[in-house]
């Protein structure tokens, strides 16, 4: 199969299902430019600040992409790529950009809050409680891993200490352009151009200068006070400016991606169809847990309505922003998938780290050599392909980084409205402290970062996924609320119910066997026990979410006042 007809085909169906499935999206659900959004009746210059549209563009797809869609596609690519490509296409058109616009247009009709807010107007009190806590845990998980995994990056190999040193001088770069445009009043294309070569300057600093010598815990304690004052300062100031930035550095490394693709022409060698089982796994679920943020991510619902939905200028941005960042980032997973599938034969990667001679090798890292042979067969030097490679490495890294504050600011927010002000008495509850809120969540995560979040982090796949179900219930009862056509969320509400559960309930029975087995090692044990334990109480709460967001979907329940 020719990798440049699979990139196009894409690209052309991407745009196709924009231009029609996302503006029909937009016209049924009554999209309306005249409605004033959160960001402006309810601007307080901290959360909600009224962002320009390619800013905000820039914020919420460096907050949604990164090592996801690239993660994804490689480590499922062994049941063939047409699998992965069909779901990628028919996932994200159907299922992740619809739930990434829905979740950002219900937010912004319910004063920029939370997906539980909308939960509790929609389907009653008790379901936006369970919500909550189980986005909030989720959040946590993910706040641990990824501290770990960027002060990883910033420690060891000298590659690693030019993303340290890179990634810092972001810092700064971004406030100084915040100023500027928001202080300032500096035109957004003259800044970006400073901006885009200030940024690339960070970069050839970073590679001319990199942070050697600085152990992980040192860096984790660094990346975790960064986090903190990233999550309670103005938006304007860190998070938009830093994130908008950063973004230059993916559409780089998309489109050097598919640039490399159309010049090297490389065929993809990875089987059409391996088969429905594979290695002891499934086609379904494991497929549509592995492939997530590169087709759907209940991660990406969070984010849209947690920060975007309160920084969205005008409404009819929630379509480029919501359904078209959504779109890119498939764009994206298919580039993945056409990385693992010109270097390896059977789309593992057993195979590439044989084929590289390597002990060990992380997605990241498959996906940089690939592109970087790309511009080898194209011809270009040794010199040239190494900076690709770095680049490529470099732009992952800083978007853990930009997911990292972003889960944090969104952790502090759904803590916040946990414990918000009594509605019927007035009572202040300390806990819905802007400031208290983020401690607690930070040193949460901090404690579970070292306790080994790896225990647990199997589970993340199914949860994550699993968020994406209360989403499309949310954007589906308010839709029946205010009269509008919600069919579109009947099938991914049943699919990804049934996908998520299944991956749990056969993960808590392959966890069981192997506890009944014996023979396993005291870490092994823990670690199974561990997760059967906590698999109960989410298959329980899933459910109680599904029955009664169904009742409410399909039934005559009324709300719950």
């Amino acid at each position: 199969m020719s990798a440049i007809l699979l990139i196009l085909a894409a690209i052309v169906i991407f745009v196709v299902a924009y231009m029609t499935y996302g503006k029909y999206l937009a016209k049924t659900w009554g999209l309306n430019p005249q409605e004033t959004t959160p960001a402006h009746t309810m601007e307080d210059g901290v959360d909600y600040v009224p962002a320009k549209s390619p800013v905000l563009m820039g914020h919420h797809f460096s907050s949604i992409a990164g090592a996801g869609p690239i993660n994804g596609p490689i480590q499922a690519a062994f049941f063939g790529w047409v699998p992965c490509f069909l779901w990628i296409v028919i996932g994200g058109i159907f299922f992740g950009a619809v739930q990434d616009f829905g979740s950002i247009f219900v937010s912004i009709r319910h004063q920029g809050k939370s997906l539980g807010e909308v939960i509790e107007d929609t389907i009653g009190r008790k379901c936006r409680v369970l919500f909550t806590v189980f986005s909030w845990l989720v959040l946590l998980l993910v706040i641990a891993a990824f501290a770990d995994i960027v002060a990883n990056s910033f420690t060891g190999s000298t590659a690693n200490g030019s993303v340290a040193t890179s990634s810092l001088l972001f810092i700064p770069l971004a406030i100084g352009f915040g100023f500027f445009v928001y202080r300032k009043n500096a035109p957004v294309v003259l800044s970006t151009i400073i901006g885009v070569v200030l940024l690339a300057a960070c970069v050839a600093i970073g590679l001319v200068c990199p942070i050697t010598g600085v152990p992980k815990m040192a860096w984790l304690l660094i990346v975790f006070v960064y986090i903190i004052i990233a999550s309670v300062t103005p938006v304007w100031i860190l998070l938009q400016p830093r994130d908008y930035l950063s973004s230059f550095l993916l559409y780089f490394m998309i489109i050097a991606a598919i640039v490399g693709i159309i010049g090297a022409n490389p065929t993809i060698q990875t089987p059409a169809f391996t088969g429905f089982a594979v290695g002891g796994n499934y086609l379904f679920p494991t497929l549509f847990i592995t492939i997530a943020c590169g087709a759907i991510s209940g991660f990406h619902s969070l984010i849209g309505s947690g920060t975007t939905s309160k920084q969205l200028d005008n409404e009819k941005d929630a379509l480029l922003i919501g359904y078209g960042s959504m779109l890119v980032e498939c764009v994206l997973a298919v580039i993945a998938l056409i990385a693992i599938g010109t270097l390896s034969a059977d789309g593992t990667q057993a195979y590439v780290q044989n084929a590289m001679g390597l002990e060990k090798i992380s997605p990241t890292v498959i996906f940089g050599q690939a592109i970087s042979q790309f511009f080898a067969k194209m011809g270009f030097g040794e010199t040239a392909v190494t900076a690709t490679y770095t680049i490529i490495c470099l732009a992952v890294s800083c978007f853990c980084l930009t997911s990292l504050d972003t889960a944090t600011r969104l952790g502090r927010f759904m803590f916040q409205e946990l414990f918000a002000t009594n509605k019927k008495t007035g009572e202040k509850n300390i806990l819905s402290n802007m400031y208290v809120a983020t401690l607690v969540t930070v040193i949460c995560s901090f404690a579970l970062c070292l306790a080994g979040y790896a225990k647990v982090w199997p589970l993340f796949g199914a949860c994550n996924q699993l968020v994406a179900v209360p989403a499309f219930l949310a954007i589906g009862t308010y839709l029946k609320k205010i009269g509008k056509k919600n069919k579109m969320l009947y099938i991914p509400i049943v699919f990804m119910s049934i996908a998520t559960l299944t991956s749990l309930v056969l993960t808590f029975k392959n966890n069981l066997m192997a506890i009944i087995g014996g023979g396993l090692e005291a870490t092994v044990l823990f670690t199974d026990v561990l997760q059967c334990i906590i698999i109960v109480p989410i298959v329980v709460l899933a459910v109680i979410l599904i029955i009664d967001g169904s009742k409410v979907l399909w039934g005559k329940k009324s709300q719950e006042a």
